[in-house]
């Protein structure tokens, strides 16, 4: 279940950079699979066919996160 849909991050939200689940990243080689809470900061995962790995993590930098309402 994933809490988390989109993560915003710069201080100036219109010109922040924006992930959001499901998204195709890298040249659509990889998509965004999850966006947590990491200890401190948000880590952004994402897959490759059955391969997951953690490509980014936002620390100490101003975020606007974004969950998901559709969960039941």
């Amino acid at each position: 279940m994933n809490l988390i849909r989109k993560i915003s991050v710069g201080s100036n939200y219109k010109d922040a950079m924006h992930y959001i689940v499901g998204q195709e990243v890298l040249g659509g080689s990889y998509v965004i699979k999850d966006i947590a809470l990491d200890g401190e900061g948000h880590s952004v995962w994402i897959k490759k066919g059955s391969e997951i790995v953690k490509w980014k993590e936002f620390k100490s930098i101003p975020t606007v996160i974004e969950y998901n309402i559709n969960i039941i």
